[in-house]
């Protein structure tokens, strides 16, 4: 079972590095004025890339600090902060955020033994496997990631480059 568990670990973690890999390639095709524009009427119900990025970076850290010992989601997240424009955020502010994130998430996976698979862990009270704790969040993760990708094909479109 460990060589499986092994095996299982080293390709989540090649998904989400295939993933963060595809949105970081998105971001860099749009300039800041695209990074922070939402597409649509109503722009309180659409998201730009960077109210998407402040939320997957929220998220990871969230999720993944403490991960095997507290509750996925930290009192100090504040998550619907995450999806709110302004607030004076600079591109470089709100990509650190990003780049803590995914660090946290790839410094707790790689700490993962085996047998902390076996281990119960909590997202929002609810309990989860490890494995769905995991499957849970990439899955989340690669919806957003998606979404990040299509919205920058579409601004540096709209900017008259093609994508």
């Amino acid at each position: 079972m460990t060589t499986f568990i092994e095996s299982y670990k080293a390709d989540i973690i090649a998904q989400y590095r295939a993933q963060k890999s595809m949105a970081d390639a998105a971001m860099a095709r749009i300039s800041d004025r695209g990074f922070f524009t939402r597409l649509g009427a109503d722009d309180d119900h659409t998201n730009s890339v960077a109210i998407l990025v402040k939320h997957l970076g929220g998220n990871l850290r969230s999720r993944w600090s403490d991960f095997l010992t507290t509750d996925g989601e930290k009192p100090d997240r504040f998550r619907d902060r995450e999806f709110a424009a302004g607030g004076g955020e600079t591109r470089d502010v709100i990509m650190q955020r990003w780049e803590l994130g995914w660090q946290t998430l790839f410094d707790t996976l790689d700490s993962l033994s085996p047998g902390d698979f076996d281990r119960t862990i909590t997202i929002r009270g609810e309990a989860h496997s490890i494995a769905q704790a995991i499957h849970r969040n990439l899955l989340h993760t690669a919806h957003h990631i998606g979404q990040i990708d299509l919205l920058a094909t579409l601004l540096k479109a709209q900017d008259g480059q093609s994508a």
